[in-house]
């Protein structure tokens, strides 16, 4: 009887295991649906995806090559779009960063080359005086950039920028919202799936996405 019990329990084991998917995410596991679907800037059938990220972020480095690989792939399937997670809160200074940068609409032209200053060279951007060097360096004219990092519309954005993440229900990066309805992020797909190695995590977490674009076009 004893050995009947212990293989029912493995047996059980086995199925929850196989069950676990980045083809076939669950809620609750894989992703969460948020209490609150919020609005979409996505225009006709593209699905809104996301990504709350910061620059220093190792995770967020590490996604990149394979997010904007999966980006290119899904063409007109989706609207890509990010957002800077403020993790000092009102002042935070990458994300003062982002929104200016946003603002000159420079934002994805130099997306890379802040995150090689981040990541490769080890040079922090840690204040308003270190981002205006920095956008200097970068070729951007220096009477510009410090009107707009000033500007009214930009120190809005910054001080709304936590109730945003908040919205969202956004507390770590990077964590990606689909259709304005769906979140996911590495950590949950890892969670929910610890038999995936490491180096493969990020392609798990991208398969989740790929299921969520479907369902939330489906919706």
């Amino acid at each position: 009887m004893r050995l009947l019990k212990i293989a029912l329990v493995v047996a059980g084991l086995c199925a929850a295991t196989a069950f676990a998917s980045p083809t076939a995410p669950r809620n609750g596991a894989e992703y969460t649906t948020l209490k609150n679907p919020q609005p979409v800037q996505a225009q006709g059938k593209k699905v809104e995806v996301i990504e709350f990220f910061m620059y220093h972020c190792p995770a967020c480095y590490a996604l990149e090559p394979a997010m904007l690989e999966w980006v290119k792939k899904q063409g007109d399937n989706i609207s890509f779009r990010r957002i800077h997670l403020p993790l000092t809160g009102e002042n935070d200074p990458e994300a003062h960063m982002f929104l200016t940068l946003e603002a000159m609409k420079l934002e994805e032209q130099l997306h890379a080359k802040l995150l090689y200053t981040w990541h490769v060279e080890r040079k922090r951007l840690k204040s308003d005086a270190d981002n205006i060097d920095w956008a200097v360096k970068a070729g951007i004219d220096k009477e510009k950039f410090t009107a707009t990092y000033n500007s009214f519309a930009v120190m809005t954005r910054l001080k709304g920028a936590g109730r945003v993440a908040a919205t969202y229900e956004v507390n770590s990066t990077p964590t990606m919202i689909v259709g304005g309805r769906y979140l996911t992020n590495p950590t949950m797909v890892d969670a929910s799936n610890p038999g995936i190695p490491r180096p493969q995590l990020g392609a798990a977490t991208l398969q989740v996405l790929d299921a969520l674009v479907v369902q939330a076009r489906g919706k």
